[in-house]
C-alpha cells in the first residue's frame, strides 16, 4: 500500500523555478487577468484628478482621464458604466 502512495506523488525535484507551477491556472483562465491589474497608470491619474481638484465639478474637469481610463478597460474586455 506504501508504494502505491509513492508512485503518484511527482518525480519531479522543487526548485525555486516550479514550486508554484502546480498552483498556476492552465488554460484560458491563466490568461484572463484582474481588473486591480490592468490601468494601473490610467486609475492613479485619474484618481488623482478627481481627489485633488479645484474646480467646483471634479467629474467634468477629469472626463478626459476617465475616458482613458474606461477605453484602457475596455481594451482588456471590462465594461465599465
Amino acid at each position: 500500500m506504501a508504494s502505491q502512495a509513492v508512485s503518484s506523488m511527482p518525480s519531479t525535484t522543487a526548485t525555486g523555478g516550479n514550486l508554484a507551477t502546480e498552483l498556476k491556472p492552465a488554460g484560458a483562465a491563466s490568461a484572463k487577468v484582474k481588473p486591480c491589474c490592468v490601468c494601473k497608470d490610467e486609475k492613479a491619474a485619474r484618481d488623482e484628478c478627481m481627489l485633488f481638484s479645484n474646480s467646483d465639478n471634479a467629474q467634468e474637469h477629469c472626463t478626459n482621464l476617465v475616458d482613458k481610463y474606461r477605453s484602457c478597460m475596455a481594451g482588456y474586455g471590462f465594461k465599465l458604466p
